[in-house]
């Protein structure tokens, strides 16, 4: 799994809990999309996430 490099979000882990109380390890996977992205007026394909680029989003229109 990528991590976004922008903020540097990757994966969590913890537990999946069932109803009887059962611990099993998961993995939580942060919402990483691979995009062009238009930085310091150069296009580049980086790994971001969904958060950053509704950030960036944001702040170029």
């Amino acid at each position: 799994m990528a991590k976004c490099e922008i903020c540097g979000r990757g994966p969590q882990f913890g537990n999946h809990v069932s109803f009887s109380q059962r611990h099993v390890k998961r993995r939580f996977n942060a919402n990483v999309q691979k995009r062009k992205v238009l930085i310091n007026g150069q296009v580049r394909r980086i790994h971001i996430c969904t958060s950053c680029l509704k950030t960036l989003s944001k702040t170029t229109a």
